[in-house]
């Protein structure tokens, strides 16, 4: 027990180091090919890059199911931060934040870098405001990714979809795809080490899962349907679609 926990610390350790090196290299790669002036596309393709190579470094193991959508919209279960980075390495898309993010030490910089578009959930009416930069990622043929459920689980359960993001969607018929995000642990608890929720910790928890031995991430992709009139239906029916994707997952 000694020996695996001491393994366990230097595993943490020097992924830690590499998780640092990353975001040095990463930051230098945007900041010496004049990231300010990139393109929605162009940023979304060094957020794919970069997330790559960091969930590679910190034992990830990533199997997609399904075709990802080509410009469109994106509406998975969250599970936590993570997610971002799984996602932005299966295809080019930019991300709907809440605003607070923004703001975050390091983190708000990045998600800055990578095109995020922040949204302030407090006030209903920020949504509309956003409708415009959709518009541009869609046109850049990018996806536009955003979680419904307004916060992240520990994966029992799967929210109610919050409606109210979706008026864009429904307004301007853009399609929309379900998406389902699982992981799984070697050595380790996924709800604990992986999954981000609740009143967790950022830094506590990214050390834990810098123990896990290895994390196979699963994304199952649904498909692409048209949002119809009525952005409540829309809401439910989409995580319906989740909720079969989960059972889909959990047979394959």
């Amino acid at each position: 027990m000694r020996v695996t926990a001491l393994i366990a610390t230097f595993r943490q350790l020097w992924r830690l180091l590499f998780v640092i090196g990353v975001f040095v290299r990463s930051g230098l790669d945007y900041r010496l090919r004049g990231g300010k002036g990139w393109s929605k596309s162009r940023r979304a393709e060094w957020l794919g890059k970069w997330s790559s190579a960091m969930l590679r470094g910190v034992g990830y193991e990533l199997r997609v199911v399904g075709s990802p959508p080509t410009g469109g919209f994106v509406a998975p279960n969250h599970l936590g931060y993570i997610d971002i980075l799984v996602l932005a390495s299966v295809s080019p898309q930019a991300f709907l934040s809440k605003s607070d993010v923004a703001d975050w030490p390091v983190i708000g910089l990045y998600t800055k870098m990578a095109g995020t578009l922040y949204i302030d959930r407090g006030r209903r009416s920020d949504v509309a405001t956003k409708e415009e930069e959709f518009a541009k990622v869609i046109e850049a043929g990018l996806n536009m990714t955003f979680f419904l459920e307004g916060t992240s689980t520990d994966g029992n359960t799967i929210l109610p979809f919050r409606s109210s993001l979706l008026a864009p969607v429904v307004k301007n018929g853009w399609l929309i795809t379900p998406a389902y995000l699982q992981y799984e642990c070697a050595q380790g608890d996924p709800r604990m080490d992986v999954c981000w929720w609740g009143d967790m910790g950022f830094g506590s928890h990214l050390l834990r899962m810098l123990r896990v031995k290895k994390v196979y991430a699963t994304v199952v992709f649904g498909s692409s349907r048209h949002p119809g009139d009525d952005r409540k239906r829309l809401a439910v029916e989409l995580q319906e679609d989740v909720e079969r994707l989960r059972k889909c997952s959990a047979e394959l």
